[in-house]
């Protein structure tokens, strides 16, 4: 199995456009390989040390993201705009 990986990123949302809309970490794209590729799939791990479960995410333009929910923020005590520790691996099937 792929990962784990840990990384510094910052919450942003999916759509600037819709400030109430989805939030996502952009993963760095030298850790991707680590993860298993470039396609979708769940992950599991920690947000700032809180429990945390997302899915992975293509980006327009090339890049990689995971989906950041708002109850696993508000576990993680962050919000829009903060940086957050980030510690994912593909999720056990």
């Amino acid at each position: 199995m792929a990962g784990p990986v840990t990384f510094l990123g910052r919450v942003r949302r999916w759509d600037e456009s819709k400030p109430g809309g989805l939030a996502v970490v952009d993963i760095p794209a030298g850790l991707v390989p680590e993860l298993g590729g470039r396609r979708q799939y769940r992950v599991e791990g920690t947000l700032n040390g809180a429990p945390f479960g997302g899915s992975t995410m293509l980006v327009a333009g090339g890049g990689f993201a995971v989906g950041v929910s708002k109850a696993s923020l508000g576990a993680a005590k962050a919000d829009v705009g903060d940086e957050v520790a980030l510690v994912i691996a593909p999720a056990a099937r």
